[in-house]
Order: structure tokens, then C-alpha cells, then sequence
């Protein structure tokens, strides 16, 4: 971690440690009395694919016998459920399990409230199974704290077929085949790209078009390593007059959708196009739609041989009762069976987070998903997403969110300015 992550990181834990003691001992209270065998899991998997995805894992707990509470707060990116986690660790009841992603694993790691699952982990070889990047982010300390769902690609371009067909276009391979398709788009009646207007669906598209422009070096050094020089290059300020550009072909029912209301744009072909994580896979799937004939799947323009990670993953909380410690490690256990990880990604649209399993029930997006995130992991092309909780700490991660929307949505506020903003939210972290 550098000294300005540390810093950075320093100022979000302290607002949490002051009553840290009070909050420990409450929590061991508050589990000690929760129903033998249960599990109260939280996550933010609440649209159709989501849904069912999440039903393969409560169906697998409670098959052996345990309960599960669920624990489900709608909101992309997982906005809501962390601040609903926050509340109740700091009343000192936090549940079981919960969706905890990237460096914010760390946090919660650092306040001391996190479960060891290093027996677990060593029963079931995780060491093994899961490739070095995955298996690091869910370690704090040396230590199994948390255990991986899935892998996601976040740089995806999904479309639908029949309406590229019906304008004459095909799928953009560069910004500039985007921009003309979307002339043509929008001359045969159709929304050249769906977009929900949320700050986390903004900073999506976003870090994709700074991928294509800049690789995956400049990616990591502007938001990983927080490079103010980056952050302000043209090539940054490249980045972002495309990403504001790409407001042309959006529709203005935008602000305040859902992503997959978004998707569901293309499902029903009111759009061509969408810019999205292959979570969105999972409504095609839902919606009984193939990959290859009803909907497509491609890298977004100028990404083919990059790979922008997101890990979904479960921390498991510190849990007094033994029969709830038990059955909090079952769920651990379970997630990574090869039947879970079969089923649940098959649905999810993402891949599954060990790389030994046999592909062959997948669709084609997520094969090609597969080999591109190894071919990557080999070729120095995988980064960790800011949109998704992946690339930087929660509260630098939440000053990019506000310039990045803020910019997106200003007609005033020029690229230089914002870039100049990038870099300032970076100097925070010193």
C-alpha cells in the first residue's frame, strides 16, 4: 500500500475505530443469541438474474441444514448495502456474510471484526484453486477473511443483433466506427447506446474508454498508483472529452436508471448498445435469449486484449455461537464447490473465480471471458476496476465518482478542469 493510500485509509478507519471496543463486545453479544445454524447473508443482488443467482447458494446452505437470512438492499455497485453495513457493524450487529469487494476488504480487516477462514481454505486447497490475484484480495493479514464468487469483466460491449442488422451497422471495433453507427442508429428509429445516469454506471463507462486510450499501464498508473502527472495528461484529458462525447448517443430518459433497465433496452430492442459489466449477461439469460444469436458480446472498442476485474466476494464476520461458526464456514465451503460456482455463473454471467473447471456449459461470452482474463493475468493487461470497488480505497474512490458525474453531466465544465479535479482527489491520498 503506498503512503497515500495509507493516509487516505487512515482517515476512513478512524471514523469507525473510535468505538471499536464497544462494538466488538456488542456484536459477540448480539451473535452469541442468533439462531443455531444461521446465516445472515448480505448483498446487493436484487434484479432478475441476480436473483436466481443468489437462490443457487441459499438453496446449497440450506440443504445441509442450515438456515439463511437474507439480507438484500437494492443499488448498483453496492452504494446502499455499504452504507447499511456500516450502520448496523457500528450498532454492533453486523450479519453473518456480506458482499465485500476489493480494498474494502482491508478495511473492515484492519477494524479487527473479520472471521478467520484459513481452516476452510486449507481443507479445500483455495491456494490451489484460485489464481494469485483473486486469492490476495481475499487475505488480510496472511489470513482467509473473505471467499471469492466470481470474476467479472467490466469491459464489455453488449448488443442486439437485429436492430445493428436493421440499421446496417456492425458491432464498433474503434470509437470512431461507435460515433458513425451511431448516426446510423439514431436515423433508423433506435438508442445508439443504453446508459443508466448513475455515478457508478458513469464511472464504468468511463474507466473503460481511459483503458482504450491510455492501456493498461496508464490505467494502473492513474487510478491504482494515483499518479498525478497521469491524471492530468493528455491522454487523461483524451479520455475524458470521449467519454463526455459518448452523451451524443444516449437517450435523455437516462438520469437515475438502472443498469438493467439499461439492458433491458437492448433486450427489447429499443437499443442497439450498452457499455456494461457481463453481470448484464445474466438478464439476457434470465430474458432466454442466447449469446452469438439473440444478443452479442464484445471487448469495448480498443479493450481486446485488456481485462478490467471485478471479484464479488463474501467477508464472513466474527460469530460467537458455533453452531452460526459452523454454518457461516459451510457457506464459505460452499461457495467455491465446482456445482455452485457451475450454476451460479452460469446465471450471474460472470466466470467462475477458480480456473480448473470445466467451461464447456458456458455460452460463448463466457469461454472468451475466460481465456482473455488468463491471457491477460499472463500478459500484464489485467487492472482492477474504480467503479467497482477493485482499484482504490472507498473514500478516494467516492471523490472520483462525484467529479466523474459531475463532469459528465456539465456542459460547462471542460476536460482540463476535470482532469485538474482527478488530480487534486489524488492529493488527498498523500
Amino acid at each position: 500500500m503506498t503512503t497515500r493510500l495509507r493516509s487516505i485509509h487512515s482517515r476512513s478507519i478512524r471514523s469507525l475505530r473510535r468505538p471499536l471496543a464497544v462494538l466488538v463486545a456488542a456484536a459477540g453479544m448480539s451473535m452469541s443469541t442468533a439462531q443455531a445454524g444461521e446465516v445472515e447473508v448480505l448483498h446487493w443482488w436484487t434484479s432478475g438474474g441476480e436473483a436466481q443467482a443468489v437462490g443457487t447458494l441459499r438453496d446449497l446452505l440450506e440443504s445441509e441444514g442450515h438456515s439463511w437470512k437474507d439480507f438484500a438492499v437494492a443499488g448498483g455497485a453496492g452504494d446502499s448495502a455499504m452504507t447499511v453495513l456500516k450502520s448496523r457493524a457500528m450498532s454492533g450487529n453486523p450479519p453473518s456474510a456480506a458482499q465485500i469487494n476489493g480494498p474494502e476488504i482491508q478495511e473492515w480487516g484492519e477494524l479487527g471484526l473479520l472471521g478467520n477462514l484459513d481452516d476452510v481454505a486449507a481443507e479445500e486447497n483455495w491456494d490451489e484453486l484460485l489464481s494469485p490475484v483473486v486469492a490476495d484480495m481475499m487475505r488480510h493479514d496472511g489470513h482467509y477473511v473473505a471467499v471469492p464468487v466470481n470474476v467479472h469483466r467490466v469491459n464489455w460491449m453488449w448488443a442486439n443483433p437485429a436492430v445493428l442488422e436493421d440499421a446496417g451497422v456492425e458491432i464498433p471495433t474503434s470509437w470512431d466506427e461507435l460515433f458513425a453507427a451511431g448516426d446510423a442508429l439514431r436515423e433508423a428509429g433506435y438508442v445508439p447506446l443504453a446508459h443508466g445516469g448513475q455515478p457508478w454506471q458513469d464511472a464504468t463507462v468511463f474507466e473503460t474508454v481511459a483503458l482504450s486510450l491510455g492501456g493498461a499501464d496508464f490505467y494502473r498508473q492513474a487510478f491504482v498508483e494515483l499518479d498525478q502527472d497521469t491524471l492530468e495528461s493528455d491522454t487523461m484529458i483524451e479520455a475524458l472529452e470521449t467519454f463526455k462525447r459518448l452523451r451524443e448517443l444516449m437517450d435523455e430518459g437516462m438520469p437515475g436508471r438502472d443498469w438493467n433497465l439499461a439492458t433491458r433496452m437492448v433486450i427489447d430492442g429499443q437499443a442497439a448498445m450498452q457499455i456494461m459489466g457481463d453481470w448484464a449477461k445474466g438478464e439476457f439469460t434470465a430474458a432466454d435469449m442466447q449469446a452469438g444469436s439473440d444478443y452479442l458480446c464484445a471487448p469495448v472498442p480498443g479493450t481486446a486484449d485488456d481485462f478490467i476485474f471485478n471479484i464479488d466476494s463474501f467477508a464472513m464476520f466474527q460469530l460467537e455461537d458455533e453452531e452460526s461458526t459452523a454454518a457461516q464456514k459451510t457457506l464459505a465451503r460452499l461457495i467455491l464447490q465446482p456445482e455452485f460456482q457451475k450454476t451460479f455463473n452460469q446465471l450471474k454471467g460472470s466466470i467462475p473465480a477458480r480456473t480448473d473447471l470445466d467451461m464447456s456449459g458456458f455460452d460463448s461470452c463466457a469461454q472468451r471471458s475466460l481465456d482473455d482474463f488468463k491471457a491477460a493475468s499472463e500478459g500484464n493487461t489485467l487492472v482492477p476496476s474504480v467503479a467497482h470497488r477493485m482499484a482504490m480505497r472507498s473514500d478516494v474512490q467516492g471523490a472520483f465518482f462525484d467529479i466523474i458525474t459531475n463532469y459528465f453531466n456539465d456542459e460547462s465544465m471542460t476536460a482540463e478542469q476535470a482532469a485538474q479535479r482527478l488530480s487534486q482527489a489524488a492529493s488527498l491520498a498523500l
